[in-house]
C-alpha cells in the first residue's frame, strides 16, 4: 500500500474508517495520567503537509514499543483512520521502521506541497524586487540572500494555520499578493512599507518555529520561548539595517525623503502592532493605515487557511452543516457555489437561415 500524506487523511477519514499508511517523523513524546492516574502517550507525528496527534494507552501492544521511540524517528503507521472534534485516531495501528530510500523520499517531501511553495516563494522574489524605496529593497534582498533557506522551512504556526515546514513562505506570499492588490485600492498605503511590513511581520518565528534540515518536527528554541516571535522580528530588523547603514549606499540615503530613520521606525511598528490587541501579544496597539492593513490581512489569511483545514476534516452533522473544528468558534455550513450560467436557449439562436 502506498503512503498518503497527514493533509490526505485528515481529509480522507471521518466517521467511516479509511485504510492507509503514512510515512511521518515523531516530533514529540510526552507521558500524561488519565483522570484515575493511569499512564498514557501523546506523541505528536508530522509530515510536509502537516502534523497530528496520538494516543497510547498503557494496555495497548505498542505502549512500550512506542514510550522507546527517538524524537526524529521516521516510521511507518498503518491502521484504520477515523476523525471526530477531536482530530484523527487510527484502529488496529502497526508501525515499522523505514529503510534508508524511503527515508529520502520522505524527507523531499510531498511533491505538491513543495511545488506549491517554490511558486509562493518565486512570487516574494518578484514582489520584493518591485519595492522602489532602496532602503526597504535593500533590507528585503538582504533577508532573502543571508536567511533565505531558514525562512523556507519556517512554519507560519505551531498549530491553527499553515503549521507546517514551509508555511510560513505560504502564509508570507498570500499576504504579499493580497497587499498589492490593496495598494490601488487604497491610495493612502505606502506599497513599499507594507510589503516590506508583510515579509518581516512574522521574521522572528524562524526561531520560534522553524525545522531543522532534515525533518519535520519543529525546532524548540529558548530564543522563541523567553523572547517570541515579535521582539525577535523586532531586533532582526534593526540588525539587518544597522549593515546596511555601515555599507556604500547609506550615505547617499541621508538626502531620501521620508528620512531613512522615520522609515525604520515605521517598519518596525508594523511588526510591534500586527496582532492588532495587546491580549493578542502586540506590544502597542496599530497606529498607521499601513499597521491596520497589515493586521487584518495577517487574520484574514490565518482565518481562510483555518476554514480549508476544517472544511477538509469537520464531520458533516446535518445537511450542509459540519462540526465545529478548533479554533473557530461554531459549526461551519457549506459554502455556496460558484454561479454557473445556464446555457443559451435554442430559442434565442439567430444565426442566418
Amino acid at each position: 500500500m502506498s503512503p498518503i500524506t497527514i493533509a490526505a487523511v485528515k481529509e480522507q477519514a471521518g466517521e467511516i474508517p479509511v485504510h492507509a499508511a503514512i510515512h511521518a517523523q515523531l516530533q514529540s513524546c510526552a507521558t500524561r495520567k488519565t483522570k484515575g492516574g493511569k499512564p498514557y502517550l501523546e506523541l505528536v507525528f508530522a509530515d510536509s503537509t502537516g502534523h497530528f496527534s496520538l494516543k497510547v494507552w498503557s494496555d495497548s501492544p505498542i505502549y512500550d514499543v512506542a514510550e522507546k521511540l527517538a524524537e526524529n524517528t521516521i516510521v511507518r503507521l498503518e491502521g484504520e483512520w477515523t476523525q471526530n472534534q477531536y482530530g484523527v485516531n487510527p484502529n488496529h495501528l502497526t508501525w515499522h521502521l523505514l529503510d534508508d530510500t524511503a527515508i529520502a523520499n520522505f524527507l523531499a517531501g510531498d511533491p505538491a506541497t513543495r511545488e506549491k511553495q517554490e511558486r509562493d516563494y518565486a512570487d516574494i522574489q518578484r514582489l520584493c524586487a518591485s519595492i522602489t524605496d532602496p532602503r526597504l529593497h535593500g533590507l528585503c534582498a538582504q533577508f532573502l540572500q543571508q536567511m533565505g533557506d531558514r525562512f523556507r522551512r519556517t512554519a507560519a504556526a505551531k498549530k491553527n494555520h499553515h503549521a507546517r515546514r514551509g508555511g510560513l513562505v505560504e502564509h508570507v506570499a498570500q499576504m504579499m499578493r493580497s497587499a498589492a492588490a490593496l495598494c490601488p485600492v487604497y491610495p493612502e498605503l505606502n506599497r513599499d512599507l507594507l510589503l516590506t511590513g508583510v515579509i518581516f511581520h512574522d521574521c522572528g518565528k524562524l526561531w520560534e518555529n522553524s525545522y531543522p534540515e532534515d525533518g519535520f518536527g519543529q525546532i524548540h528554541s529558548i530564543h522563541g520561548e523567553m523572547l517570541g516571535h515579535i521582539p525577535l522580528g523586532i531586533e532582526l530588523v534593526n540588525k539587518l539595517w544597522n549593515d546596511l547603514l555601515a555599507g556604500p549606499d547609506a550615505e547617499a540615503w541621508k538626502a531620501l525623503k521620508p528620512p531613512t530613520e522615520m522609515t525604520r521606525l515605521h517598519l518596525l511598528h508594523l511588526i510591534g502592532s500586527h496582532h492588532g490587541h495587546f491580549e493578542f501579544g502586540s506590544p502597542v496597539l496599530p497606529r498607521t493605515p499601513e499597521a491596520f492593513a497589515l493586521h487584518y490581512i495577517d487574520n484574514l489569511d490565518a482565518k481562510m487557511e483555518m476554514l480549508r483545514d476544517a472544511y477538509s476534516q469537520a464531520t458533516e452533522i446535518a445537511p450542509g452543516i459540519y462540526d465545529r473544528v478548533f479554533p473557530l468558534p461554531t459549526n461551519l455550513v457549506r459554502p455556496l457555489s460558484t454561479f454557473i450560467p445556464p446555457p443559451p436557449s435554442p430559442d434565442n439562436n439567430t444565426g442566418a437561415d
